[in-house]
């Protein structure tokens, strides 16, 4: 999957339906819609990365929220997932603004940019593992793409192992046992750290298991390191 330009990769993604569960209730979600979306047209497809395509600080999440960016078409668009990590990234004047809400309302990112293990919603926020592996194509090729990236910030376990798995891809050598996930864990891999944070869902958010302190320290970590 060679591509010479983000948007033509993006193309290819967004037209994928190469796993029938995924594809079966991220179309379900849009056309079944939840009662405050009800008006709302949903996307239902693939959602490709999003930010500066110059971008030395790369985030990757695990995948679409169902009525998050499964339904405005932009990662961490439309739900409280969003609503925490576009604030904190604002904060570390890496975003334009601090809100998400539409792929038109005029949010940009500086020096960063946000991919997903996953590209499609999956049933209960859970995917399985021949779905991650099945997309991790679009990872390689999105990331090949993104030639200034210094720094990876991943959210959450399944993020962390994605990320673990794609430089394995790319040969580098990584230590065995593979490094174990933790916030604020830390890791180099082929002279790029790979920095952990907990995910931004809000059932960590609201409980206070990730409080936004938390994850400034990590945006300033990772700041740090794209600078070193």
């Amino acid at each position: 999957m060679a591509h010479r330009t983000l948007p033509s990769l993006h193309r290819e993604l967004v037209a994928c339906r190469d796993c029938r569960r995924l594809v079966e209730w991220r179309e379900k979600v849009a056309r079944d819609k939840v009662a405050r979306f009800r008006g709302c047209e949903y996307w239902g497809r693939p959602v490709p990365g999003f930010g500066d395509a110059r971008a030395r600080i790369l985030v990757v999440g695990l995948a679409p929220g169902a009525h998050g960016a499964n339904r405005t078409g932009r990662i961490f668009t439309g739900d409280r997932s969003g609503d925490f990590l576009y604030a904190a990234l604002h904060r570390a004047g890496l975003a334009s603004q601090p809100t998400s809400v539409a792929r038109d309302d005029g949010l940009a990112l500086d020096d960063t940019y946000i991919v997903c293990a996953l590209r499609c919603a999956p049933p209960g926020n859970a995917p399985l593992p021949d779905e991650i592996a099945r997309c991790a194509r679009y990872l390689d090729a999105e990331v090949a793409l993104l030639r200034r990236v210094r720094v990876v910030l991943a959210l959450g376990a399944i993020a962390w192992r994605a990320w673990l798995d794609h430089v394995i891809r790319l040969g580098v050598a990584v230590p065995r046992p593979l490094p174990a996930f933790a916030h604020g864990a830390r890791v180099e891999l082929g002279g790029r750290p790979l920095l952990g944070s907990y995910h931004v869902s809000q059932q960590n958010t609201q409980t206070g298991k990730l409080t936004p302190a938390m994850f400034d320290a990590v945006l300033a970590a990772a700041k740090s390191a794209a600078n070193a």
